[in-house]
């Protein structure tokens, strides 16, 4: 509903089916536009592009949530990462975010919101 919200101004449209079978051509091109507002990634200070590698629906209802997943292999050693994760923050007040960062052997969650909304971890 957050997605369809904030992508076509309707929680209730499900129009576009993102992580669907029936999802429409354009549906991954707005996601990308809006993520491309709210979201970046930056390896060792040079942003990266947005490349959606996987899309997955988890949950029933309203507690359906989109995950989505990014991969970049890096050639070079990760000397620094910065995340910024604003996504739906300009909607919902409260919104908090969790993103998983796996670089090599080394995982770890972080939680973004409003008031935090990059991190930048440092290896």
């Amino acid at each position: 509903m957050d997605v369809n919200e904030a992508l076509v101004f309707d929680p209730d449209n499900n129009e576009l089916g993102l992580g669907q079978s029936d999802e429409v051509p354009h549906a991954e091109g707005m996601l990308l536009g809006y993520l491309n507002r709210h979201f970046y990634i930056k390896a060792n200070g040079k942003q990266l592009a947005l490349k959606i590698k996987n899309k997955s629906l988890n949950g029933q209802g309203d507690d359906t949530a989109l995950g989505l997943t990014f991969s970049y292999p890096s050639h070079e050693k990760i000397i620094s990462l910065e995340i910024k994760n604003a996504v739906f923050t300009d909607l919902f007040f409260d919104q908090s975010n969790v993103v998983y960062v796996h670089v090599d052997d080394d995982s770890r969650s972080l939680m973004l919101n409003k008031k935090t909304p990059v991190h930048k971890l440092v290896y």
